[in-house]
């Protein structure tokens, strides 16, 4: 290759990577799998090895790990945490090994599981917890003491008051877990996690340790960093050591000199990762004697004396035997395919997601086709490529009716998906409930997920109109339900009636209508059978809202199982007008953004408050907005409005605003 070809092309690399590790390890939202990294990082390797001359300090070749968050104190780790050299296949594992003798005559070696999680230091001091932070980029962490002390094998105390010692973990989330928690961000509409990496790191760097501890975190602890008050020679002998002293270390490993034996053992524990219940990207070969360890030494990026093995994605070709169609708790049209039973990751594949109608037509799928699978991030089956297709068999289409109520089908402008927007669709009636409930939409409080679930299951509730002829006496009967609860939220209930019209438009789950747009709406229209009769041009009209939300409005109250619905409301006693609302004037004209985590009041509250003084709040900084309100852990708005030289003012600052002009 030509030097100034390769030039060009590691420089390409270099971008690549820094973007995808910004996604990966900054963001725990990856766009690329983690074997497409690797061989883009693969390829720069060898482009630098070629042409050393070219390294730089910054190359991602020359780093570890990723940015600091600013949301956590930066914490030094006493002793790096440095990171391994990966090889991708056997020969290069023992091109490791053979490294290795150059040095010892007949070295031992401890072959551990590589678990993919979130790599953590963990402090203690007399035997006592005193600190938890994330690996970083090797040399300077995140302090998450607060989250770590929610995982229920994290020990907050020793069972021996060893002066000082430093462990490294890996914080991850169990395969159970990671399905639960994609089912609840479905039901609640939130994105879901790619993959149980993304999950657990996404899960500790919460600023709030409660939504941590609801995650199902856990830890597998395997590297002592620094011990003080006694001497530990090798590795396997300190994994002994960290279970005596309380730890969870990793349930399987093995001891051996013998090339043959571990890379039958790394064979086997590849071939069962699917049935572990904890995710694990490979393997990893670590010299066990401690003092060979300090000879051998590390490079400015690896140590010497250990090598991680990765296991390539498993693909496996298979027969599509035919497309089912699920109704998600959205809405939302999936299709699944059915195939010919292939083994993936040491479990059997039979079923996989097929995404969308893009999706379908993209890759040409028909009923019939040969096609290979691999499992994502080792959990979810997915089609990478059609081998083959029977050329008589049509493109599947997704169908124009819902397959759980008859109702017709949409696919909105700009989505990917097709979705039944009936609110009375059974198949998305418990999302349906949650979002009804919600502090936006009717704000009925206790009633959570968990009520809600129970009262779907013991059939007293078919629709949100239901919710209304819940008696005290139907409540009290059900488990963990009582009197006094029954009595509160029956009253909740009946407060709820009270509500604005907005809050019952916003529950309605109208697509692409947030609680803003909805207060738009019925401030313009000002009752609900005005919005029914509203003609999409004339919605379209609102400041504030473009074509596809009026087109959205519009088709949402054309369904008749809508006005059922909302007859049904009404009959009931639900108020049907928007109320008058009394807005001052002291911030007429003026703009405002918001970031951050204020002081006192939530986002919604903040707008509010603005709103009743003539204010208008929008979602993004430009040179025509007024001021922007900066609260704890602002990001990159207030970056854009110093940039830009517009005002930030403090939540008592925009509270002072309307104080001054009363003066």
């Amino acid at each position: 290759m030509e030097r100034q070809q390769a030039e060009l092309e590691i420089r390409k690399l270099r971008e690549q990577l820094r973007y995808h590790n910004q996604k990966y390890y900054t963001e725990d939202a990856p766009e690329i799998s983690d074997y497409e990294y690797d061989m883009l990082y693969r390829r720069l390797e060898e482009l630098e090895a070629l042409y050393p001359d070219l390294v730089t300090a910054d190359s991602p070749t020359r780093s570890v790990g990723g940015a600091i968050y600013n949301t956590f104190e930066p914490v030094t780790h006493p002793v790096p945490l440095e990171s391994l050299h990966d090889s991708f296949s056997e020969k290069e594992l023992l091109d490791f090994d053979r490294r290795v003798r150059e040095t010892f005559h007949a070295p031992q070696y401890v072959v551990e599981p590589k678990f993919d999680g979130l790599s953590v230091a963990l402090e203690y001091r007399d035997g006592v917890l005193v600190r938890a932070a994330t690996r970083g980029d090797g040399i300077t962490g995140e302090d998450v003491t607060e989250n770590i002390r929610t995982i229920r094998t994290v020990p907050h105390r020793l069972t021996e008051p060893v002066r000082r010692l430093v462990v490294r973990g890996e914080v991850y989330m169990s395969d159970e877990s990671f399905q639960q928690l994609c089912e609840r961000q479905e039901l609640l509409e939130e994105k879901p996690f790619k993959n149980p990496r993304n999950a657990a790191a996404g899960s500790l760097r919460q600023k709030d340790p409660r939504i941590t501890a609801g995650r199902g975190l856990d830890i597998f602890v395997f590297n002592v960093q620094l011990i003080e008050g006694e001497v530990l020679t090798c590795h396997d002998q300190s994994l002994q050591r960290l279970r005596q002293l309380g730890f969870t270390v990793t349930p399987t490993y093995l001891t051996s000199g013998d090339m043959d034996r571990i890379l039958a053992f790394i064979r086997d524990l590849g071939e069962r990762r699917g049935e572990l219940g904890y995710p694990i990207d490979g393997a990893v070969v670590k010299l066990n004697d401690f003092a060979q360890r300090e000879e051998l030494g590390s490079t400015a990026k690896f140590p010497r004396w250990a090598e991680a093995f990765k296991y390539p994605p498993e693909e496996k070709e298979t027969t599509l035997l035919g497309i089912e169609v699920n109704v998600g708790r959205t809405g939302v049209l999936t299709p699944i395919g059915r195939f010919a039973p292939v083994t993936l990751a040491g479990t059997t594949v039979s079923r996989a997601t097929l995404h969308n109608q893009d999706f379908i037509r993209e890759k040409d799928i028909r009923i019939g086709a040969q096609v290979i699978l691999r499992k994502a991030g080792e959990i979810i089956p997915e089609v990478v490529a059609v081998v083959s297709r029977p050329e008589e068999a049509p493109v599947f289409e997704l169908p124009d009716r819902c397959p759980s109520c008859g109702e017709p089908t949409v696919r909105l402008p700009g989505e990917a998906a097709t979705r039944c927007t009936n609110p009375q669709c059974p198949a998305q009636l418990l999302r349906h409930l949650i979002h009804f409930a919600s502090r936006d939409a009717m704000d009925i409080e206790g009633l959570g997920p968990a009520a809600l679930e129970q009262l779907l299951g013991n059939g007293l509730v078919r629709s949100p109109a239901d919710l209304y002829s819940l008696t005290v006496d139907q409540l009290a009967s059900l488990e963990r339900f009582g009197q006094k609860s029954g009595e509160n939220l029956v009253e909740a209930l009946e407060r709820s009636k009270e509500n604005d019209l907005y809050r019952l438009v916003f529950a309605l789950g109208i697509p692409h209508i947030g609680a803003k747009a909805a207060k738009l709406l019925c401030d313009t229209f000002r009752d609900m059978e005005s919005i029914f009769q509203a003609e999409a041009e004339q919605i379209a009209a609102i400041d504030g809202f473009g074509a596809v939300m009026a087109q959205s409005v519009a088709e949402f109250f054309s369904r008749p199982s809508v006005r059922s619905l909302v007859d049904a409301f009404q009959a009931h006693g639900l108020n049907m007008q928007a109320m008058q609302q009394s807005h001052g004037t002291e911030l007429l004209g003026r703009t405002f953004v918001l970031t951050g985590t204020l002081p006192t009041m939530t986002r919604q509250q903040a707008t509010a408050w603005i709103e009743q003084h003539g204010g208008k709040v929008i979602g993004s900084v430009s040179k025509k907005t007024g001021y922007v309100v900066a609260g704890e852990a602002a990001g990159s708005k207030l970056e854009k409005a110093l940039s830009l030289g517009i005002p930030v003012l403090t939540e008592q600052e925009l509270l002072d605003l309307v104080s001054a002009d009363e003066a």
